[in-house]
């Protein structure tokens, strides 16, 4: 068994193994057909098949799993953050993508907005993608403090930073190994930027010592790590075509010298095992008094459903030809 029937079934045994609880918002299938109204009035050039495409990812379903305790407008603003990065990812992947230097100028150009507001603004970010960030930045800037927003416009920056890397060793041809693509999975995968949105959705945001914790840290990077994996597998049979060579598998199988179906399996083996770490890792977070113990379980839950989230929609969004794989 070879491809994308070997893939769905290597997943489907890592959902079952996953022992974190699955969670979805009811409002999440009517924010995601408002999400698609919301992109046509801000003028995103959707033909019928891209806007179908649109439709079929679910990205308000993912912000749902995510996110599933959030109010129904809250919901529509992560499902509009959301859509952004996927679009700012599709546009930069592949060999019609963007070049490092225009995601450059995009990354400059969103930081501009998230750090100074609205009127800032930036030659090479323009057109539908601000007008949507402008909209789903909205809410977030008024509510949550300055600590808050820079935090979140740094690990914008840490993102985009890892596109433009990953973007620039893919052109030359340089394909990574395996413990140099671990670390910039993490930039890629834009988990360290949802984590922030965790605190938004709740109202309870962290102090910046207890966010940047050492314990929080760890269980936060293998999250990123857990979730950035599971859609390598799901995204393999793509990135073998496109990818350069970033994927976890696909590095595992240079590095080990396996077939690329072993490497799946090693890779599998790994998850799982890092999945129990995991889930030792949340157990052994500290208590950091009665005042912020409450903020810091959601916070932890938060972070868990992320990758319960990921694991869910991935197998379930269009997005992913493993969705649709017996």
């Amino acid at each position: 068994m070879e491809g994308p029937v070997m893939t769905a079934a290597v997943l489907r045994a890592l959902r079952s193994d996953c022992p974190v609880a699955p969670r979805f918002s009811p409002y999440a299938d009517e924010v995601q057909g408002w999400l698609v109204d919301h992109l046509d009035r801000l003028g995103l050039p959707l033909d019928p098949g891209t806007r179908r495409r649109l439709a079929r990812a679910g990205f308000a379903r993912y912000a749902g799993r995510l996110y599933p305790d959030a109010t129904e407008p809250d919901l529509r603003v992560l499902a509009a953050l959301f859509t952004w990065f996927f679009l700012v990812d599709d546009a930069c992947d592949g060999p019609d993508g963007l070049a490092p230097a225009q995601i450059r100028a995009l990354r400059d150009g969103a930081l501009a907005l998230l750090r100074e507001g609205p009127r800032a603004r930036h030659p090479g970010f323009t057109g539908p993608l601000r007008r949507l960030l402008v909209q789903a930045w909205r809410e977030p800037r008024h509510r949550m403090p300055a600590r808050w927003r820079l935090r979140f416009a740094d690990a914008v920056a840490d993102h985009l930073d890892g596109v433009s890397r990953e973007t620039a060793a893919t052109s030359a041809g340089r394909p990574p190994g395996v413990a140099e693509y671990v670390r910039l999975r993490r930039a890629t995968s834009a988990a360290y930027v949802s984590y922030p949105l965790i605190e938004f959705a709740a109202g309870r945001p962290l102090p910046d010592a207890v966010y940047h914790h050492p314990a929080l840290r760890r269980h936060a990077d293998l999250a990123n790590d857990l979730l950035s994996w599971f859609n390598d597998i799901a995204s393999l049979e793509r990135d073998r075509v496109t990818g350069g060579g970033h994927n976890l598998v696909l590095a595992v199988a240079a590095e080990r010298g396996v077939p690329v179906p072993a490497a799946v399996d090693l890779v599998a083996a790994h998850w799982r095992a890092e999945m129990s770490r995991f889930m030792a890792l949340r157990a052994a977070v500290p208590s950091f008094g009665p005042a912020l113990d409450e903020a810091v379980t959601i916070h932890l839950d938060g972070v868990a459903a992320a990758v319960r989230g990921t694991v869910d929609w991935t197998l379930e969004s269009a997005r992913y030809p493993v969705a649709a794989t017996p």
